[in-house]
C-alpha cells in the first residue's frame, strides 16, 4: 500500500507542476482509495488553488472559459464546487460574488444561465436547501449529467424575470 501511496502522491505533484486540473479529477477516485482524509483535503486544497490561479489569468487576459477545452471545463467545475460549498454552509455572500463572476466565466450559455440563476436566489438571500427544494430541479439535473444544477422550476424562471439587477 505505501508503494501505491507513493505513485499516486508523484501523479499528483505531476499533475499540480503542470497546471492540470483535469488530470487530478481523473486521479480523484483513486486519492480517495488511497489517501487519508488530510491528504484528501488537502488533494482538494490543490485542485481549488490551480482553478484561482487559472481564473486570475482568465481574467486578466480578458477572455472567457471554453467548456469544450479540457482544462477550462475542469477550472470551471473546481470553482463551481467552491462556489457551492460557500453557499451550502450558508455564506451566502461569498457564494453569490462567486456566481456572479462564474456566470459571465464562460463560454457555454446554457450554464451562464444555470450560474444567474445560482446568482440570482444567492443574492436574494435565499438559502441553499431552499435553492434545492424550490428553484431547482434536481431529477432533470441528474438526467442531463451536468456537473452543475442546470435545471430549474417555473419558480426559477420568476425569480428571475422580477431581479432587477441582472445584466444581459
Amino acid at each position: 500500500m505505501g508503494n501505491e501511496v507513493e505513485k499516486l502522491k508523484e501523479k499528483v505533484l505531476k499533475a499540480q507542476q503542470n497546471f492540470d486540473i483535469a488530470s487530478l479529477y481523473v486521479l480523484e477516485q483513486q486519492a480517495h482509495e488511497i489517501f487519508d482524509k488530510d491528504t484528501i483535503s488537502g488533494f482538494y486544497a490543490n485542485i481549488l488553488d490551480l482553478a484561482l490561479e487559472k481564473l486570475t489569468d482568465t481574467l486578466e487576459a480578458n477572455r472567457v472559459m471554453n467548456m469544450n477545452e479540457v482544462q477550462d471545463f475542469a477550472t470551471l467545475r473546481a470553482l463551481y464546487e467552491y462556489a457551492i460549498e460557500h453557499y451550502s454552509a450558508g455564506q451566502i455572500s461569498d457564494a453569490s460574488a462567486l456566481f456572479e463572476v462564474l456566470s459571465g466565466l464562460s463560454n457555454d450559455d446554457k450554464f451562464s444561465l444555470a450560474l444567474k440563476f445560482h446568482w440570482i436566489a444567492s443574492k436574494e438571500n435565499i438559502n441553499f436547501d431552499d435553492f434545492l427544494s424550490n428553484i431547482s430541479d434536481i431529477d432533470a439535473t441528474e438526467k442531463n449529467g451536468t456537473f452543475y444544477i442546470s435545471c430549474f422550476n417555473k419558480k426559477a424562471q420568476k425569480l428571475l424575470n422580477n431581479s432587477k439587477n441582472i445584466e444581459e
